[in-house]
């Protein structure tokens, strides 16, 4: 019976490059967490806009709260039924999500207006007055 030594370092090692092979997809290094929906934030000067990709989605499968200077996104995708065949990949998710997202100013949530089209939504934000900037006037003496 030949005794061969076990090289804990040589096990470290392949278990890094499994590591590294899992979470890598054609050499991009791919997040090791994904936060969903993907937003994107701006402002302009009177108003804050917040988009989210949400394919696939319905309109009533989606609520909007907001308050002050948070909004908060809720949904859930449900799954589509296959009755016969096998799945061989599923990369979609499915489910439901709860996203909440500190804005950078203070909102008036009774004017805020939301538009879905073409799988994204765009939530427009007017800022509060006291939000807004203002001119001040300098006084000479």
């Amino acid at each position: 019976m030949l005794a061969t030594r076990w090289e804990p370092w040589n096990e470290l090692n392949r278990l890094s490059r499994e590591m590294d092979r899992l979470f890598t997809r054609n050499g991009a290094s791919v997040p090791s967490s994904v936060t969903y929906p993907a937003l994107n934030v701006w402002e302009d000067e009177g108003h804050l806009h917040v988009e989210a990709e949400l394919p696939g989605f319905q309109s009533d499968q989606m609520e909007i709260y907001v308050d002050a200077n948070q909004l908060i996104l809720k949904g859930e995708r449900t799954a589509p039924e296959r009755k016969e065949g096998t799945w061989h990949r599923q990369e979609r998710g499915f489910g439901s999500f709860h996203r909440s997202l500190e804005l950078p100013a203070d909102v008036d949530a009774d004017g805020v207006t939301a538009d879905f089209k073409n799988g994204i939504l765009h939530v427009t934000l007017p800022k509060s007055e006291e939000a807004k900037p203002r001119r001040i006037e300098v006084q000479s003496h």
